[in-house]
């Protein structure tokens, strides 16, 4: 009788991994997650019992400090640490989120080679797409800010969420032609290179030459290495650690140096096609001797050893971007993201004026207007019309199957800027004129705006593929 619980148990458990398995491999499980946190982060920034609680932990110091008394034999006082200002939340900011920008980099770097913006008759569409993308929003949020404190967060508008978007496609299914679906992806993918050199150029601080340099004799290193044909993951970790901290002390946004790094890793694997098959047949050869000389349970001594040079085998015949991409992501998308959500979408309501959208004052501007409406309508103008104007010119092709009207209903959903927005909101209004509580309000309205335009541009954009594919199959 003890063994019927027991069963059900694991039957229970073996169940919830099939079902957990199947969560993650949908391409909407992201958003719900992000979505989740964010609600989460809210509540905790918040709540009576939770907020003080909250602002402590992002507070926390995660420095290394080394420290000795002065006045032993002569030798002064140390006081050293290492990262410099490293809290809880620029751990999270600096640190984690270089892991997201060399994931992003790797997706970027296999696009343009081999995948969809891999020759000009694919890239050309959905690039001038993100920058007309990119473009509109920055002039909409400039024209309402002209002047005042918020001017310089014109670029949080700019950025499209590739998770959202594409989870959201997902779910509609077939109400949007496959064409525009891979149209949507190479714009996001466009999109977030331009977010990245947005924030190399515009978001960084005082440039340190001395540093800036060093780091690029390390770059220059990597490439001669590269250059020689060395494909060992291990020989790219140093220098990708050395060319981080040198971008976070040179001025130069830390998260750049994962863009950076993730161009230089290899895309060729270390055994090509042929060297694969003569080495594989030589190794299931011996493997099937080994089984032969002994029959007894599998596997054998000898069998382990070939099944371990068969697994490397298999590995090295995969190139390290590749490997790295494939292993990266879900831990990108299940933990860096979400823990990124809840250190920087939890804003404190300390004024209801923040979920005023159209409040305007002439010294501090509406960084909530501006990026609201660069997300709501200047990204799915922007899109429509710049894609509108390459069609027109012949500069690019128009997604077979597709109208104009379903063109920019899909545009409506990259006005989901979230992440990227977000970490741009994170860099803004740190001017030295500005004072830190105006910046800290700034930064929390421009929270707020990019969470409200995000969910609208959603809600829009699947309102509209719904009753434009309604009105399609009506006609039909």
């Amino acid at each position: 009788m003890k063994l019927i619980p027991i069963y059900w148990w694991n039957k229970e458990v073996h169940n919830f991994r099939i079902s957990q398995t199947r969560f993650t491999k949908q391409p909407w499980a992201g958003g719900v997650i992000l979505i989740i946190c964010v609600i989460l982060a809210m509540l905790l920034a918040n709540l009576p019992f939770t907020k003080d609680i909250y602002k402590a932990i992002l507070e926390t110091d995660l420095c290394l400090h080394i420290k000795s008394p002065a006045g032993i034999s002569g030798v002064s006082a140390v006081n050293w640490e290492f990262p410099r200002d490293l809290t809880v939340e620029r751990f999270i900011n600096d640190i984690l989120m270089v892991i997201f920008f060399f994931t992003v980099g790797l997706e970027i770097k296999r696009e343009v080679i081999c995948g969809e913006l891999s020759s000009p008759k694919k890239a050309v569409m959905p690039v001038i797409a993100a920058f007309g993308g990119v473009i509109v929003p920055a002039i909409i949020f400039s024209v309402v800010n002209h002047g005042t404190m918020a001017a310089n967060g014109w670029g949080i508008p700019t950025a499209t969420d590739i998770a959202f978007a594409v989870g959201i496609l997902s779910i509609l299914g077939d109400k949007v032609p496959i064409s525009l679906k891979v149209f949507l992806t190479a714009l996001a993918i466009a999109d977030d290179l331009i977010a990245i050199l947005v924030v190399a150029i515009f978001y960084g601080g005082t440039i340190n030459g001395g540093l800036l340099l060093v780091a690029l004799m390390v770059i220059l290193f990597v490439v001669l290495m590269k250059r020689l044909g060395e494909k060992r993951f291990f020989f790219y970790v140093i220098p990708a650690i050395i060319v981080w901290g040198l971008f976070y002390y040179s001025g130069i946004h830390a998260t750049m140096s994962g863009v950076v790094m993730a161009i230089l890793i290899p895309m060729e694997a270390r055994y090509n096609r042929a060297k694969f098959h003569r080495r594989h047949q030589i190794l299931f050869n011996q493997l099937i001797e080994a089984e032969a000389a002994d029959g007894g349970e599998f596997p054998n001594g000898p069998e382990r050893h070939y099944l371990r040079h068969l697994s490397g085998l298999a590995k090295r015949s995969i190139g390290p971007s590749y490997r790295l991409e494939h292993r990266l992501s879900p831990f990108v998308t299940f933990c860096i993201m979400p823990v990124f959500a809840l250190a920087n979408a939890g804003v404190e309501i300390t004024d209801p004026a923040l979920f005023n959208i159209f409040n305007y004052s002439p010294d501090l501007g509406s960084v909530s207007m501006g990026v609201f409406l660069g997300l709501l309508l200047g990204k799915p103008i922007g899109i429509t019309l710049a894609s509108f104007i390459a069609v027109k010119c012949k500069a690019g092709e128009m997604p077979s199957g597709a109208s104009w009207k379903m063109l920019f209903a899909v545009a409506c959903l990259g006005g989901i800027g979230f992440t990227m927005s977000i970490f741009v909101d994170t860099l803004s209004f740190a001017g030295a004129d500005i004072p830190t509580e105006i910046t800290a309000y700034l930064r929390d309205a421009g929270k707020i705006a990019v969470l409200l335009g995000s969910l609208c541009a959603g809600i829009l954009g699947s309102l509209l593929i719904l009753l434009i594919h309604a009105l399609q199959t009506k006609k039909k």
